[in-house]
């Protein structure tokens, strides 16, 4: 697994930061910021690029979002021992694949270009480098290219759902037959000026100017969510493959749940139904017994008033008296809302719990909404023993993706 995240820039630094409830959520400085309606985000911090394997002509040619998804690979594919190329090599590159997908893509570069070509309509100093730089399918690609593999790639976009997607389709490619191993996970870079003005004026974030106390999943109080950024990525493999080469394996993927509202452009299906049979599916692939599992669910959990009213529902439908045994959480009170990133660093959070054991909390979670009366672990870490975790992802257009995962 590797992330790049607003609480960390690694996975042992990400799950620390979650576990003691650390806030990444702060006032943005890349940009200026004081004439926009929201001046708080989930920003990286301290990314260094080179340290990846990332040569300066690459980082300057490269998309942040590109940056973030290569820089997670890395990790991942470097704790995972694959290699498809060299005499070192232990798996066949036809059978390594790619499923990083991002929700939008090269955002920053496609408003520093547009801006060019808005100052001089004749184009001639726009870059050459702008459409490989933009195009979502890019850190599919050039993670393909570092890695050799030579497999299926896939570039998911499903808004805030593509990365948890990103990991179904690979486990199903897997199990199906189609590769041994695939890198898959999501990356995103939407902290810009256009980011920040498109969803502020679509009344989706929150307005909060105290970047402490701005993403509120579950509470009373929470007015949208907080913009965020990152990558992770996880390696699928599959298990007798793994087994034969003495990989260290950290949990096994075992249900995948996929819908679609058909409601609403941005809004959730309020009574959660659609939703639900998203995590009804996963849970039933995964052989769920609620008197035998201890459940964990890492909560989409944005902060927004639809959102969580509704996916409270989902849970009631799917799990029934059994959703209120559940340890549940929103990691994006703490990280914000990584968009295209926040699903498979939300599966990292869910294995990393599976792990060790441990209920991230979802802080700030002082006054909760009465509809949301579930048990969110609110402000504090708690210890138990867990035998399941799942974790949702709901996402513009209606998309809905669920992924489980047992410990191993």
């Amino acid at each position: 697994m590797g992330v790049i995240s607003p609480v960390g820039n690694d996975v042992a630094a990400f799950w620390d930061s979650l576990v003691h409830g650390v806030c990444g959520i702060d006032f943005i400085r890349d940009f200026p910021a004081e004439g926009l309606p929201v001046r708080i985000a989930g920003m990286i911090r301290d990314f260094n690029g080179e340290a990846f394997g990332m040569d300066k002509a690459f980082l300057r040619k490269q998309d942040k979002f590109v940056q973030y998804g290569m820089a997670a690979a890395v990790q991942a594919m470097e704790q995972s021992g694959l290699r498809a190329d060299g005499d070192d090599a232990n798996i066949d590159p036809f059978r390594l694949g790619v499923y990083v997908g991002s929700g939008i893509g090269g955002f920053e570069t496609q408003f520093r270009e547009s801006a060019k070509m808005v100052e001089d309509p004749s184009g001639r100093w726009v870059s050459p480098m702008l459409i490989p730089s933009v195009i979502s399918n890019m850190a599919a690609g050039q993670i393909a290219i570092r890695f050799h593999a030579e497999g299926p790639c896939i570039d998911v976009v499903t808004a805030c759902a593509t990365s948890t997607n990103a990991l179904g389709e690979a486990f199903r490619a897997i199990r199906h037959g189609y590769a041994d191993a695939i890198i898959a996970g999501g990356c995103e870079h939407m902290t810009t000026p256009l980011g920040i003005a498109g969803f502020a004026n679509a009344k989706a974030l929150s307005r909060s100017e105290d970047p402490d106390y701005a993403s509120l999943p579950f509470s009373a109080d929470r007015k949208g969510f907080v913009m965020g950024d990152g990558g992770a990525v996880l390696i699928l493999e599959e298990m007798e493959h793994a087994r034969a080469r003495g990989a260290r394996i950290y949990a096994e993927m075992v249900g995948y749940g996929n819908t679609c509202d058909a409601y609403h452009a941005t809004a959730p299906r309020p009574d959660g139904s659609t939703q639900s049979r998203c995590m009804t599916e996963a849970l039933k692939q995964a052989g769920y017994d609620s008197g035998r599992d201890r459940l964990y669910i890492n909560a989409h959990g944005t902060g927004t008033r639809l959102n969580d009213s509704a996916e409270t529902l989902a849970c009631k439908l799917a799990l029934g008296d059994a959703a209120y045994q559940a340890h549940i959480t929103s990691i994006k009170s703490m990280t914000g809302h990584m968009f295209g990133a926040a699903g498979a660093a939300e599966a990292i959070a869910t294995v990393m719990s599976l792990n060790e054991g441990i209920v991230t909390p979802t802080i700030n979670l002082t006054a909760p909404d009465p509809e949301c009366d579930l048990d969110y672990t609110p402000c504090d870490a708690v210890r138990a023993d867990l035998t399941l975790g799942i974790s949702n992802s709901f996402g513009f257009g209606g998309h809905n993706a669920c992924v489980a995962f047992r410990r191993y």
